[in-house]
């Protein structure tokens, strides 16, 4: 029997060694006349050597010779299955305890970087723009099952709830500089943001919301950021109608490896609809440029009847309707949306 093998190695051999051994008794055992049935259950409890009660009696030199056969090899065969499986369940403990050591050691190391909390669809899409952008981050997330597939998909995590000072200490935020709390579940990111805050006073926090009523709850908790994802949906439908050539543009590859290279700037090119009820409309490009207080400067405007102005004169007019192109820092053009 091989020794020294992987403990996956060595269950699967201890398994094709009784296979075989089981095989070769059932044979022994038809050949001498039984049937298959009662071969079967003899060599189940011959090989387990529990030895229960004899099916027909072993009163030959050859069924003496076969069954003493199948007792020495089916026994060594079970010693040695019962010693691999130990030593695969062991095996699998150890690579856990030090899989999440060196976790833990490497979220220790880490200085000013991301917190993600939630692993659902928004919070895969934002690892993975995160990763691109070689960010340093670490996700948590309460569900063993998302940390498993955050785990095989290469990302660094930990399993806990965020919502947990604790969670939140031993995953850095102290040290953290943003923390995205992307949970489909308004009031555990409210509470998040709650926690976070009241831990680090400097951490930029950018909090999901499912109801428009929550924004307001979740600044009041401390966030310096609210994104509504069914706002924004809705945002982009608008402007895929309203400025179908500006929308293009914007959503071209070209441009998303250009919006890419802006956010590691720190800016956001973004379009902004001048309301007729709004603060831009009836108002020249200077006049814009002045009330956002250098959040933002306007670098095109898409006219309502489809009309596109690049680079607009500072004495431009605004109209009502009109989708301004904008270029601004970022976490700082929300309030002007």
């Amino acid at each position: 029997m091989p020794t020294g093998l992987h403990p996956a190695r060595n269950l699967i051999y201890g398994a094709v060694f009784l296979f075989i051994v089981t095989a070769l008794g059932i044979c022994g055992y038809m050949a001498a006349g039984w049937s298959m049935g009662d071969a079967l259950y003899m060599l189940v409890l011959t090989t387990s050597t529990v030895g229960f009660d004899e099916v027909h009696p072993v009163n030959t030199p050859f069924l003496r010779g076969l069954t003493m056969t199948a007792i020495i090899l089916g026994s060594t065969g079970m010693i040695f299955m019962t010693g691999a499986l130990v030593q695969f369940f062991t095996a699998l403990q150890i690579q856990q305890v030090f899989g999440i050591n060196r976790m833990k050691n490497e979220i220790a190391q880490l200085r000013d970087h991301i917190i993600v909390c939630g692993y659902g669809r928004i919070g895969n899409m934002l690892l993975r723009e995160l990763r691109a952008a070689n960010a340093r981050f670490v996700l948590l997330d309460r569900s063993e099952q998302r940390i498993a597939e955050a785990r095989a998909a290469g990302y660094l995590c930990m399993q806990g709830d965020a919502a947990d000072e604790t969670t939140l200490i031993a995953a850095g935020v102290e040290r953290a500089r943003i923390l995205a709390t992307v949970l489909p579940d308004d009031a555990a990111n409210v509470f998040i943001t709650l926690s976070a805050r009241s831990l680090n006073k400097s951490l930029q926090i950018i909090a999901r919301g499912e109801m428009p009523t929550t924004e307001g709850k979740l600044i009041h908790a401390g966030a310096d950021r609210v994104v509504l994802p069914t706002h924004i949906g809705a945002e982009r439908i608008a402007e895929m109608i309203l400025y179908q050539e500006t929308s293009r543009f914007l959503r071209s590859e070209k441009m998303s490896d250009l919006e890419r290279d802006l956010r590691k700037l720190g800016l956001e090119l973004e379009v902004i609809t001048a309301a007729g009820s709004g603060a831009f409309a009836g108002l020249s490009v200077d006049e814009v440029d002045r009330r956002a207080g250098g959040a933002f400067l306007v670098v095109a405007i898409n006219r309502l009847d489809g009309g596109t102005i690049n680079r607009p004169p500072g004495s431009t007019m605004v109209e009502a309707g009109d989708g301004l192109v904008v270029l601004g820092r970022s976490g700082r053009m929300g309030r002007f949306e």
